[in-house]
């Protein structure tokens, strides 16, 4: 339905004359005339309280199918760093009837961990700020450390709360229902590992290597991580040094070896994969994680320059093969940007 007949029948439902609901909107009346009749639209600043006037959501006003609405959500959700509480509200609303949709129920449900999880996300930066401040005030006293330990997930000293048994089982319990698919079993394998429970990850890695769709370099950059998760360093250089060596060109390895040598804090070596990875990966666009792994490695080296350089070329990277202009991405990446040439 066009939106000038929308907007019709909304004022018949809601009992309004044009002149009444051009009263309420503060417009003359033969403005809601010309967007009944097609003649014009109304401006993108007055929908919020058209909306708000017929108690509907925006959304509404356009009759967007259910699959624009939840592209509307997922792109919302996107670009956007903080929701409003009544976009909060009305994106949670809609969701909610589409759980049970034959159509649309798993990428609702997905779409709804992703609001809770957005709205988590923007809580959390604003808590791991008052707290900060509240250390800064009372540096010696202990109290709102595990605030900021929750928020932007610091290390956590005892081991009873830093250990991944909920995930593990989690975890194992999807792979048991789904044998045969692949991604559960290497998030399974993350969490053993993390655990250094090194038995039971080779014993699932065994498994994963048994899959159909199994891939044999993960394979080999799993033995690896598992050889170090028993504190057996040459075994687990030696995997990765043979890997390497028999796929130079393989950008997928070249990154898995990078992230493994950052992990050992052999930060040169780890730099100089991330940018073999980095040139010669065939995806276009291509994604910023080297570039971020690599500002990283330079901040903690201290090379606060080459950091922010770096970050030049992430900005570089988000513009031109990503066509970003006013992202949340962007910003993000300008903002690390400055703080790092403040330090330097």
């Amino acid at each position: 339905m066009e939106l000038g007949k929308k907007i019709r029948q909304l004022r018949f439902k809601a009992g309004l004359t044009q002149e009444q609901l051009a009263e309420k909107l503060g417009i003359g009346a033969q403005a809601v005339s010309k967007w009944e009749n097609s003649v014009a639209m109304p401006d993108i600043t007055t929908l919020p309280l058209l909306a708000e006037t017929f108690g509907v959501s925006i959304d509404d006003l356009f009759d967007l199918t259910s699959e624009q609405r939840l592209n509307r959500i997922e792109n919302s959700l996107d670009i956007t760093e903080e929701l409003p509480q009544d976009l909060f509200r009305e994106y949670e609303d809609f969701l909610k009837t589409q759980l049970d949709d034959g159509q649309n129920g798993q990428r609702a449900t997905s779409l709804i961990a992703y609001l809770y999880w957005h709205r988590m996300n923007s809580c959390a930066a604003q808590a791991a700020r008052y707290a900060k401040d509240a250390i800064r005030k009372a540096p010696g006293v202990k109290d709102c450390q595990w605030v900021l330990n929750r928020a932007e997930g610091h290390a956590v000293w005892d081991w009873n709360i830093a250990n991944h048994t909920k995930a593990v089982e989690f975890w194992r319990g999807i792979v048991e229902d789904n044998p045969e698919v692949r991604l559960p079993y290497l998030y399974l394998l993350d969490n053993l590992i993390a655990d250094h429970r090194a038995d039971e990850a080779e014993a699932c890695l065994d498994r994963v290597a048994g899959l159909p769709d199994a891939r044999p370099v993960m394979v080999q950059v799993y033995r690896a991580h598992i050889a170090l998760a028993r504190f057996d360093a040459e075994t687990a250089d030696r995997i990765m040094e043979d890997l390497t060596a028999a796929h130079p060109e393989d950008p997928v390895c070249l990154f898995e070896a990078a992230q493994y040598y950052a992990k050992k804090g052999e930060y040169r070596k780890a730099v100089a994969l991330y940018e073999q990875s980095y040139e010669k990966s065939a995806r276009r666009p291509r994604f910023t994680d080297e570039l971020t792994a690599i500002a990283d490695i330079y901040e903690i080296m201290g090379e606060y320059r080459k950091a922010a350089e770096t970050y030049d070329r992430i900005i570089d990277l988000l513009k031109n093969e990503w066509g970003f202009t006013e992202d949340t991405d962007l910003r993000q990446a300008e903002k690390e940007k400055a703080r790092l040439l403040a330090k330097a």
